[in-house]
């Protein structure tokens, strides 16, 4: 893809997420009626209402097809698509906890193009393009320095659809524990967008939907990481597994 259009379509993205977060920031107008819950995951209406205005924007402006969590998915295709998350976090903001975002990643097949994260609770804008660079407010950004587990953060989670047998979760805890720290903050998009930009080390995590990392892994690749993911069931299921550029 040139270049230039590579940067039309991050600025295309970037404002679709913009739009949705302002409107999820003002909290008199988005209802946080349940319409959906599960033993651990639960839709609200903000998410269909932050999707309708993503979806109405990208489409208007793009025309490239769109896979969205509260859309039905139609499959993947080797054509541009977008992946959108239009509300990573929902539990947190509907108990008002102030750790959510938009989530916007472009894709071509398997393949991360760019990506871009909007919280709208801290005004922070992530954006990044796979292999050249990422942002915050348009400042670049980097992932850290640190080599060893034993003095990083680790960024983690238990997603809705999780194996949680004793199994999974001893094996999973067994890679955690090496790490100094763990934080697990209810937002995989935010997650990966502070892996990039240093303020973790790492982010795993089993069984993650494509819309939760498919902004997030683009932005750690621009930001100088690394990143692998792995499909569970051939479709939008996956392991994830990012780090910096350095650690062992």
């Amino acid at each position: 893809m040139h270049p230039n259009q590579q940067s039309n379509l991050l600025k295309i993205a970037s404002q679709a997420a913009v739009q949705a977060g302002h409107f999820l920031a003002q909290s008199r107008q988005v209802s946080r009626r349940v319409d959906f819950e599960s033993a651990h995951d639960i839709k609200i209406q903000a998410d269909k209402q932050s999707q309708k205005i993503i979806l109405k924007f990208l489409g208007r402006e793009t025309g490239l097809p769109i896979i969205a969590e509260e859309k039905k998915f139609q499959g993947i295709t080797k054509k541009l698509t977008w992946v959108v998350d239009p509300l990573d976090g929902t539990l947190n903001f509907a108990r008002r906890i102030p750790i959510s975002c938009v989530s916007i990643g472009l894709w071509q097949g398997s393949q991360p193009v760019l990506g871009v994260i909007y919280d709208f609770n801290r005004q922070e804008l992530f954006s990044g393009i796979a292999g050249k660079a990422a942002w915050l407010n348009e400042q670049t950004i980097c992932t850290s320095r640190v080599r060893s587990r034993s003095k990083a953060i680790l960024f983690s989670g238990f997603p809705a659809e999780m194996d949680l047998s004793p199994e999974n979760l001893t094996e999973m805890f067994e890679q955690m524990r090496t790490f100094r720290k763990l934080r697990w903050i209810g937002s995989a998009a935010l997650s990966l967008a502070y892996v990039a930009c240093g303020r973790g080390d790492a982010y795993l995590e089993r069984g993650v939907q494509l819309w939760d990392f498919a902004a997030g892994v683009p932005i750690v690749l621009g930001a100088g990481g690394k990143c692998r993911f792995t499909s569970k069931n051939g479709v939008l299921n996956y392991d994830v597994w990012a780090f910096n550029r350095d650690l062992k």
